[in-house]
């Protein structure tokens, strides 16, 4: 049995009725609602579902989305984020972060800065001019959802960005200009200013030597790196128990929370090996059988174990893809395009909702007070008079 101390607490509590007196010798029932850790997938589609009045499919979709995650990403890639300069999509991204909000999941946009998906238009300028538009791109846009949205992923895959020659690109040319570390440094403190208690996040697939240094050059320089986001898109294979471990071993040293900010196990045929860049591979419609889809599940609950029950740092995992078909047309979500559950779903949905969940009944003491002990995160303490929200931490 997995010693699960570190994701648990205890508490404590005294519960009082509406006059403000102790409820004493009374039967309550404790019940936790979320969960600390932060159990994510990638939220894309609620930008639809709250552009207007949902139809009965997107509502379908919406509520299994929120029945199994509290921590949702959103898209900021600024090529579709503000396509015409000065007419950001702030509305539409605005309304999506309170609705998820608003049913208790925590949101963190992603990216602020990223050469993949950049605005054509920023080619207009210098680099003098490029670099003070990011950085007003960053201001902007982490002061305005600030209370709403208060994690980002600052900047993603800088290790290649420099050498990146798929094609020319406005934010590969300021970081050639002013080096890996000088550009994550000037993104970060605009980020860091605009919203001083935000969590700021690097993020990487480039999980090489080349990222350990980058990230203990930046921590050096005074870089405000909050948490570090380990990519790990496996459609070219699933991580063995060792090469977890490997990878984990030398990013935990730095001491910093560390977030799986994109994760893809698929429920079809691996991509060849040898391919460079993922952007290349694509699915055919029938991919997936469900002996892959077993496998998808049992895979996926493996890893989530294992970085869940052995790794204190470890305090995120985001599942890339919501529903098959998102991104390379891939069978890599926990449910399908028809909407129906995978047994990836059910794998994660006992995890997270019956073996890592507290709900018990107990009574308080002669003075009111009830000991809450659990995985830590909100809570509802429930007596036939009152309920109140218990956070435990």
């Amino acid at each position: 049995m997995a010693d699960l101390s570190h994701r648990k607490a205890e508490a404590k509590v005294q519960i009082k009725g509406a006059d403000g007196k102790a409820l004493a010798n009374t039967k309550v029932h404790i019940n936790q609602i979320n969960h600390e850790f932060l159990f994510g997938c990638g939220a894309f589609e609620t930008l639809s579902y709250t552009n207007g009045t949902p139809n009965a499919t997107q509502e379908d979709r919406m509520q299994k989305w929120l029945g199994l995650f509290n921590y949702g990403t959103l898209p900021f890639y600024w090529g579709g984020f503000e396509p015409e300069e000065g007419s950001p999509h702030t509305e539409q991204l605005m309304a999506a972060a309170k609705f998820l909000k608003s049913k208790d999941v925590t949101v963190k946009g992603h990216p602020l800065c990223w050469h993949t998906g950049c605005v054509p238009w920023l080619m207009n300028y210098d680099n003098k001019t490029i670099l003070e538009k990011q950085l007003a791109r960053i201001h902007r846009d982490v002061g305005n959802f600030k209370g709403v949205i208060d994690m980002w992923d600052v900047i993603n895959e800088v290790v290649i960005m420099p050498i990146y020659d798929k094609y020319d690109n406005a934010i590969t040319r300021i970081c050639k200009e002013l080096g890996r570390v000088g550009l994550v440094k000037k993104v970060f403190d605009a980020a860091q200013e605009s919203n001083p208690d935000g969590i700021f996040l690097i993020n990487d697939f480039n999980l090489s030597t080349n990222y350990e240094i980058l990230i203990d050059g930046c921590l050096n320089a005074g870089v405000p790196i909050k948490k570090i986001g380990l990519q790990s898109h496996q459609h070219q294979g699933v991580w063995s128990y060792e090469k977890t471990e490997e990878i984990l071993s030398r990013f935990e040293h730095f001491g910093l929370p560390i977030h799986f900010t994109e994760n893809t196990i698929v429920a079809g045929p691996l991509v060849d090996p040898s391919l460079d860049d993922l952007q290349d591979a694509h699915y055919d419609d029938d991919a997936a059988t469900p002996e892959l889809e077993q496998k998808q599940a049992d895979d996926l609950e493996k890893m989530y174990r294992n970085l869940f029950e052995n790794h204190p740092l470890v305090t995120a995992i985001t599942n890339w893809d919501f529903g098959d078909g998102a991104w390379l047309n891939a069978p890599s979500g926990v449910i399908r395009k028809d909407g129906s559950l995978k047994p990836s779903y059910k794998a994660l949905h006992h995890l997270i909702k019956e073996e890592w969940h507290t709900e018990y009944d107990a009574e308080t003491d002669a003075e009111g007070y009830v000991k809450v002990s659990g995985f830590k995160g909100k809570y509802e303490i429930t007596s036939r008079t009152e309920t109140i929200k218990y956070t435990l931490k």
